[in-house]
C-alpha cells in the first residue's frame, strides 16, 4: 500500500513539474507568435546557468628547469610565437565531421509445453466413494492439467546520421596539465526555424593543426548537440498533454 501511494506521490510531483516547465515553454512560444525564433544573445559560457568546472585526474606539476644564455626552452617546439590557441579566451575551430550507420536484427523464438496429472488410487478407502460424489469420476485420474506457450518476436534496426560542419569555440578554461576545455555555439535561422550546433569537450593543445583547427573525434568527454526549434520542430513533435499521458499511462 505504501509503494503505491509513494508511486502516486511520485506521478504527481512529475505531473506538476512537466506542466510548470510546460507553462514556460507555452509563455516563451506565445510571445513568439507571428514572430520568427528570437537569436539568443551573446554571453561568458562560464555564466551559463549549467555551466560546471571540469576537473580531471592531474599528473604531478612539474617545473622545467632553466637553462642560462639560451634562446630554447626545454620542451618548447617552435622558436617564434605559436598562433595556436593556448589560453583562456582564444579561438579555434573546431571541424564536426560525423557520419555514422550502423544495422542490428534480432529473431527471437520460444515454445513451452507443460502437462500434469494426478490420481489418488487408494486414499483411506474413500477412493471408491468418488464416483457417488462426482459422476463417472475415477480416482485413478482425478486431476489433470495442461499448458502450451509460445513467443516470436523479430526486430530490426537502420540509422545512419552524418553531420559535417565548422564550428568556432572559445577555450574557457586550462586543466593544470595543458589541456583546455572549450565550448563554441552556433545558431542559425532560416525563415522561422532556429538551427542549433553547440559543441563543448577537452582537448590537447598537441592536436590543434597549424591552421588552429581541431576535428571532434579529439575531443574528449565531447558533447555535440545539433537540432532545432520553430515551426517545423513544433510540429514534429506530439503536443505536452500527449507526452504526458504516454509518460504515466500503465499500459
Amino acid at each position: 500500500m505504501s509503494r503505491r501511494v509513494s508511486d502516486i506521490s511520485r506521478a504527481v510531483v512529475l505531473i506538476g513539474l512537466t506542466a510548470t516547465v510546460s507553462s514556460c515553454n507555452f509563455l516563451e512560444k506565445l510571445s513568439e507568435v507571428g514572430e520568427p525564433p528570437r537569436v539568443s544573445r551573446i554571453q561568458d559560457p562560464t555564466q551559463a546557468a549549467n555551466y560546471h568546472p571540469v576537473s580531471m585526474p592531474m599528473p604531478t606539476p612539474s617545473t622545467p628547469p632553466s637553462s642560462a644564455n639560451s634562446l630554447w626552452r626545454q620542451g618548447a617546439r617552435s622558436f617564434f610565437k605559436d598562433q595556436r590557441a593556448t589560453e583562456i579566451g582564444d579561438i579555434l575551430t573546431v571541424a564536426v565531421n560525423i557520419n555514422e550507420s550502423g544495422n542490428l536484427s534480432n529473431k527471437t523464438t520460444t515454445a513451452t509445453s507443460n502437462s500434469e496429472a494426478m490420481g489418488v488410487p487408494t486414499m483411506f478407502g474413500l477412493e471408491k466413494s468418488v464416483g457417488k460424489v462426482f459422476s463417472g469420476a475415477s480416482a485413478s485420474s482425478l486431476a489433470s492439467t495442461g499448458s502450451t506457450s509460445g513467443m516470436s518476436g523479430n526486430g530490426t534496426m537502420a540509422r545512419q546520421e552524418q553531420v559535417v560542419i565548422n564550428l568556432a569555440a572559445t577555450v574557457v578554461q586550462k586543466l593544470p596539465n595543458g589541456n583546455l576545455v572549450i565550448s563554441g555555439k552556433q545558431e542559425l535561422r532560416v525563415n522561422g526555424d532556429m538551427r542549433e550546433l553547440s559543441v563543448q569537450g577537452i582537448i590537447r593543445s598537441e592536436d590543434i593543426s597549424s591552421l588552429n583547427t581541431i576535428s571532434s573525434d579529439k575531443i574528449a568527454e565531447a558533447r555535440i548537440t545539433y537540432g532545432g526549434r520553430g515551426t517545423l520542430a513544433d510540429i514534429q513533435q506530439p503536443r505536452y498533454g500527449q507526452q504526458i499521458f504516454d509518460l504515466i499511462a500503465p499500459f
